[in-house]
């Protein structure tokens, strides 16, 4: 079975650029700019990481690590080669020891300084039909890839049954959400353009918005209103964290709070919520325990491939939170398809003048009508003519 990638394998072709470095795909995709290589170590590389990249426009990418594992098929390779954008794999370690701005010529999978002969690094230049290969041999890795889902899903919930039933551990929040709508923004899967198509429907009922991480970012990008940021503040600007929202957050039962440091350096106010899982996880189950109407879920996961394709162990939790506040949850996608054909109140006014005018047309064109038309201006002569000698003026002759 052939994959959707079908654009021709990448060029081999020397070509030569600045390199932008950093083991965090999503930390490097805010400071690479267009024509840039991107340099990352990144195993499975995953779709949203490679969306990223390619809204970035980078002139290659080279991956320390394997981008195919084998663990399951994961989309971001495929993505990055649809784009045609160079994907050089598994060039090891060495690669990682170049800095920002050195300029470095790719020949094939060979990388070197530029005007050098030594080699750095030496990968795999990945092409459409690679990754299709890859693709079609990491599906057996999907059985165990289940069923050490299942096991970290049994974990979770012994170790975290208190929050779920209970909501025990929740902070005390400023945000007022009872019997509203929330609106819980995550950085995933489209998640920009699902926040344009939600336009319509965050008008009307003007719902509590919550930034997850970078999905703040993209709500005041949009022009919104945010009213609270969730996560450990690793790719959410300082624009967000000062922007008046309520700040949450996340900790780990491990006593590890990654965020903490740059919040308090900001100096703005903010509570911290300790849980396992994934900062989406306890978005959703604070705006469930708040006594929200309807939770709106944009760019959070909701397939088992998906839970793989992010990487993490703990997505398992994500599973679990949705079992939990599953009464009250609607994906954003849905929610824009109802949106997407409602007509708006001034397309209401529009057609009733239209056929209010359409109506008034076709009356004057009778007999009768135009009789009504000429007493219509004799009543209306007598009304000036009246107001004109209430203030001493004279009277205008009667319109023929």
């Amino acid at each position: 079975m052939r994959s959707p990638f079908r654009r021709p394998a990448s060029r081999s072709a020397r070509s030569t650029g600045v390199v932008r470095v950093d083991t965090r795909t999503k930390r490097l995709t805010k400071r690479l700019q267009p024509g840039e290589i991107a340099v990352i170590d990144h195993t499975d590389l995953d779709r949203v990481a490679a969306e990223s990249l390619v809204e970035r426009r980078p002139a290659a990418v080279l991956n320390a690590a394997p981008s195919v594992s084998g663990r399951y098929p994961n989309l971001g390779p495929g993505i990055l080669i649809e784009a045609g954008i160079p994907l050089i794999d598994d060039l090891g370690p060495d690669i990682m020891r170049l800095h920002d701005g050195q300029r470095v010529e790719i020949h094939d999978g060979a990388v070197s300084h530029m005007g050098k002969t030594q080699v750095i690094a030496e990968g795999t230049l990945q092409s459409a039909e690679s990754v299709d290969a890859a693709m079609e041999e990491a599906k057996a890795g999907l059985a165990v890839q289940l069923e050490a889902f299942a096991a970290n899903t049994m974990e979770y919930m012994r170790g975290e049954w208190d929050l779920l039933l209970n909501g025990v551990g929740m902070p005390a929040l400023r945000t007022q959400m009872s019997g509203k709508h929330v609106l819980v923004v995550v950085r995933g899967y489209s998640y920009k353009e699902d926040l344009k198509a939600l336009r319509p429907y965050i008008r009307e009922y003007r719902p509590i918005i919550i930034g997850v991480d970078g999905g703040a970012d993209a709500v005041l990008e949009e022009g919104l209103k945010l009213h609270m940021v969730v996560g450990d503040m690793d790719s959410v600007s300082d624009k967000a964290l000062t922007s008046g929202a309520e700040i949450i957050v996340h900790g780990y039962r491990d006593g590890r709070a990654p965020g903490l440091s740059r919040v308090e350096d900001l100096g703005v106010e903010h509570s911290v919520f300790s849980a396992t899982g994934t900062s989406e996880d306890i978005a959703m189950l604070m705006a469930d325990e708040a006594g929200a109407e309807i939770i709106v879920a944009l760019g959070t996961h909701a397939t088992l491939l998906e839970f793989l394709d992010k990487g993490r162990s703990g997505m398992s939790s994500t599973f679990l939170t949705r079992l939990k506040v599953g009464g009250r949850l609607i994906d954003a996608k849905g929610v824009s398809q109802l949106y997407r054909t409602r007509i708006s109140g001034w397309w209401l006014v529009g057609l009733a003048l239209a056929g209010l005018l359409a109506l008034a047309t076709a009356i004057m064109s009778t007999p009768g009508g135009q009789a009504f038309l000429g007493l219509s201006g004799v009543l209306w002569d007598d009304i000036i003519n009246f107001f004109r000698a209430l203030v001493g003026l004279s009277p205008q002759s009667p319109t023929v």
